[in-house]
């Protein structure tokens, strides 16, 4: 199909590295070796990823304690700015000018 559109049509039609009918890029030896290098990086990290570190036993719950902690200092943290409680009383305290029922 690509020769027979190159010797008919004289030329590519269109851009011809992108579309449909594009012309194919030449594979060279830097692209084989840096696939190849990709593809062993690959296979490395799923070799590691695929031994873990903790069996289950020591996986569960092994860091409630630290998290319990750092959820403390961000209560903390959170309520450190928080103004104090105003009482009623407080607010109504300037109506307290005396304390007699008669006047």
């Amino acid at each position: 199909m690509f020769l027979t559109l190159c010797l008919l049509r004289k030329g590519i039609p269109g851009k011809q590295w992108i579309g449909k009918y594009r012309r194919p890029r030449k594979i060279t030896w830097q692209m084989k070796s840096k696939m190849v290098s990709h593809l062993e990086r690959e296979a490395a990290n799923e070799y590691w990823i695929s031994r873990p570190y903790m069996t289950k036993e020591q996986e569960h719950s092994h860091a409630a304690e630290r998290r319990a902690q750092n959820w403390l200092k961000i209560k903390e943290a959170r309520f450190a700015n928080f103004p104090e409680h105003k009482r009623i009383t407080d607010h109504l305290n300037h109506l307290r000018i005396t304390k007699t029922w008669s006047s």
